[in-house]
């Protein structure tokens, strides 16, 4: 029988970052898990925003097989923005009580694909045991009602599930999740589910997700002194597991591990809203940004054309690169000209561009801000002094990979969940997006 396996996800965790804190001592648990394992940088999806791509790495597939589009997106169907929480001010905009829905339960229950897989799905349905904590991307077979008074619809998720503390397979003690979010309850609230689970030895494969990094990486750039405290934060957080285990190497013994992060993230120094272009088009075009990376859709009876809102953009400082279809083809605009995709120099660019604009739920034109630029949220919030995500270029989209006891390379995050069944001997589903070599 294979080892059990423990899937860590360190959001926004860069590959620099993870490499200083190594160098410098300060991640032990982390660095044992490099120096027993192998370890390579992989490809993010686009956007590189949070929601797309934990939903990337549980279903093996891009956003054109998962459906969701963006953190912020415009909803044809129901004529409605959906806002996954880009900020406070973000949500309220958008409708409060709507987008609190939208996140915590329609992004699972009905934005994402029916047609794909997820990867506790997959693995129940072959008789083993899932386990998730926190992870954004949740959808599975068992149904668990909301611990909160007040709360009423199920959410359906892994055979053992936590989320924040709103639904929860098992008491475990873990402190309610969501009471400090800045002085780390959350990812504190992960840690003692992880640690009840593995003294407990109970589940096939667990995706543990820790989100400190990310937040504290938005407030002081990922080479700042939050972010880098963070990250020993989150390495106390696998450190934690290694002692339910008895050790390190005890650890090891019992559990294969993938530990990667979703994105990268890079400093932004300015911001902008995508919307000033459009601004005489209100009544024809959607505008949907946050972070670094937008979308523009066109209403049903808009007169204008692709083409000639990409142009709009040519002289806009904060956007590198716009994406559109043109049949078959996807165009990259840049510097005020077109071309193929297959020209741009960005990293996996001509697939990543082409899976984003094959989601259906996607804008008709795509945004890709420039280095130090992000785009303004619905509330007018951004990151501008801090780090941000969600473009193509280098350092929002390499991630940090370490593989130790599974088969496979690990080229894009979508490869997580193929290698995961591969090493359980699951058949890999059809919708899942394998490179050679993995699954």
């Amino acid at each position: 029988m294979p080892k059990k396996l423990v899937l860590i996800v360190i959001d926004g965790m860069t590959p620099a970052a993870l490499e200083r804190a190594i160098e410098q001592g300060r991640a032990p648990a982390l660095a044992f898990l490099a120096e027993h394992g192998d370890y390579r940088l992989a490809t993010s999806v686009f956007p590189s925003l949070t929601p797309v791509c934990i939903s990337s790495i549980i279903t093996g597939a891009g956003p054109g097989g998962h459906h969701i589009p963006s953190l912020v997106w415009w909803n044809r169907e129901e004529q409605r923005i959906v806002e996954y929480g880009s900020s406070f001010p973000a949500i309220r905009a958008a409708g409060l009580s709507q987008s609190v829905v939208d996140t915590i339960y329609n992004m699972n229950a009905s934005h994402l694909s029916r047609d794909a897989t997820t990867m506790y799905e997959a693995l129940d349905d072959a008789g083993l045991v899932a386990a998730a904590v926190n992870i954004t991307c949740y959808r599975g077979p068992h149904r668990y009602p909301p611990t909160v008074p007040g709360l009423t619809r199920p959410a359906y998720g892994p055979r053992r599930f936590f989320y924040y503390g709103l639904f929860e397979s098992d008491r475990t003690g873990a402190p309610f999740a969501v009471r400090n979010r800045r002085g780390g309850s959350v990812d504190a609230y992960a840690t003692a589910v992880g640690r009840w689970l593995v003294t407990r030895d109970g589940f096939d494969c667990f995706a543990y997700y820790l989100s400190g990094y990310d937040f504290a990486s938005h407030a002081s750039g990922p080479e700042g002194e939050d972010a880098e405290r963070a990250l020993e934060q989150s390495d106390a957080a696998v450190g934690a597991l290694f002692e339910a285990a008895g050790g390190p190497d005890e650890f090891l013994a019992r559990y294969a591990v993938v530990l990667l992060s979703d994105h990268g993230q890079t400093p932004v120094e300015r911001a902008a809203r995508l919307e000033e272009p459009f601004a005489d088009l209100t009544h024809e075009v959607v505008v949907a940004a946050s972070n670094r990376a937008g979308q523009v859709y066109l209403r049903p009876d808009a007169s204008v054309d692709v083409a000639g809102l990409a142009k709009r953009l040519d002289t806009f400082p904060a956007v590198d690169v716009t994406l559109r279809r043109e049949g078959d083809d996807v165009i990259a605009r840049r510097d005020g000209a077109d071309a193929p995709v297959e020209k741009l120099d960005h990293p996996d660019a001509a697939w990543r561009a082409r899976s984003a604009l094959a989601n259906p739920n996607a804008g008709e034109l795509l945004v890709s801000a420039a280095q130090d630029w992000e785009l303004t949220d619905l509330g007018g919030r951004h990151h501008a002094g801090g780090g941000s995500h969600g473009s193509l270029v280098a350092g929002d989209s390499f991630v940090p990979v370490v593989t130790v006891g599974v088969e496979g390379e690990v080229r894009r995050i979508t490869d997580v969940a193929p290698a995961v069944l591969a090493h359980f001997g699951v058949a890999v589903p059809a919708s899942m997006e394998a490179l050679t070599g993995v699954g």
